[in-house]
């Protein structure tokens, strides 16, 4: 494996789409939400574990996950592990991943992803991040990876492709503008013209390239970290980090630097991606019965029910009649049974229980 190669997963997400299952106390990056018997968080790693030295993949967090994240990676050093002191977007967990790096090896070239992706298949991906690797190991570019859509999507945001093939690669294009979730309409017309990727949120670039980005784009927070670089690595960095992240802007780094730069590029891609964002993205990778039900739980009968997704934790028992296209979920006393349709609301949903009920059903 090339020693220069570093992986950052980041893994500070709430997940409270799939509340009542994900709680802030362990949210959906440390659930087996797909029934493999590993987290999201422990296939994440897995996975890039096979192209990545393992001391070289760093997981940013929230410091309340570490004892989480320590015991599901049970391989990986303390330092392994950046703890943020609070929710910041993913901008500023970027550029302390950076600096911790710059310590370590000033020559590194770095892909960095969420740590609740599904990846349906493993060996294309790890083929697509290689590629990426070697591309911004010798150029200077901000690379991502834009997903081929199978359909017109509204949940994801789009990347336009120009003409420009970059090195050569057919695979590897000149962004032309990032574009947010559309309406449906529009997410047809970009379906249809084949100059629309999925944003998979993935990133890859070499250390200096992202460095110099932040130089440019946001150098109060660049500067920050440049200044007490000394202290990361040390006892005084806990401390350091708890001071800095108050001062830095909550912004992602598609707002912050990819949207502005123009040095950016996509490789293009179809491994079988999605970003397991809600139940209903959940309900479409799991394996179903004659009446298209998907069912996690040892005691679960169904009667006249149909495109159901169930979900019921082992030690209860759940009879369903009559229901079509619902999303019904069972877990540490809560109980949620709401239509595919609606589950945008969930969150709404959370947010009524927390001002009636306190934190006792969310935590």
């Amino acid at each position: 494996m090339n020693k220069n190669n570093y992986c950052v997963i980041m893994a500070g997400g709430v997940g409270s789409r799939f509340w009542p299952l994900s709680r802030t106390s362990r949210p959906k990056q440390f659930l087996d939400i797909l029934g493999t018997g590993k987290s999201l968080l422990q296939q994440t790693f897995e996975r890039f574990s096979k192209i990545i030295p393992e001391e070289n993949i760093l997981i940013v967090s929230h410091e309340d996950y570490k004892d989480l994240i320590l015991e599901q990676l049970p391989g990986i050093h303390d330092n392994q592990v950046l703890l943020e002191p609070m929710r910041k977007n993913t901008a500023v967990c970027i550029a302390y991943a950076n600096f911790k790096i710059l310590k370590q090896n000033p020559n590194a070239n770095i892909v960095v992803a969420p740590s609740d992706h599904l990846i349906m298949r493993e060996n294309e991906f790890l083929d697509v991040v290689t590629k990426g690797l070697e591309f911004t190991q010798n150029t200077n570019a901000l690379l991502t990876i834009g997903i081929k859509p199978s359909r017109p999507e509204t949940g994801y945001g789009y990347i336009q492709v120009n003409g420009d093939k970059k090195g050569g690669d057919p695979a590897i294009r000149k962004v032309k503008t990032f574009t947010e979730k559309p309406n449906h309409e529009m997410a047809k017309v970009f379906f249809e013209s084949g100059e629309f990727f999925w944003n998979s949120g993935i990133f890859i670039w070499s250390l200096n390239s992202i460095l110099h980005a932040f130089d440019l784009y946001m150098p109060d927070m660049n500067t920050q970290f440049q200044e007490s670089i000394e202290l990361l690595n040390t006892h005084k960095e806990k401390d350091f980090i708890g001071s800095l992240y108050p001062k830095c802007k909550s912004i992602s780094i598609d707002y912050a630097v990819m949207e502005k730069a123009d040095n950016v590029s996509v490789i293009c891609a179809d491994f079988g991606w999605s970003d397991l964002g809600t139940w209903g993205s959940l309900y479409s990778h799991l394996d179903k019965d004659e009446w298209q039900n998907t069912l996690q739980g040892e005691n679960i009968f169904v009667f006249n029910t149909s495109n159901c997704l169930v979900n019921i934790s082992p030690d209860k028992l759940a009879v369903i009649q009559g229901l079509d296209d619902y999303i019904v979920v069972e877990s540490e006393g809560v109980l949620l049974i709401c239509k595919k349709e609606e589950e945008q609301r969930i969150k709404d949903f959370v947010n009524e229980v927390k001002i009636k009920k306190g934190e006792s059903y969310i935590k």
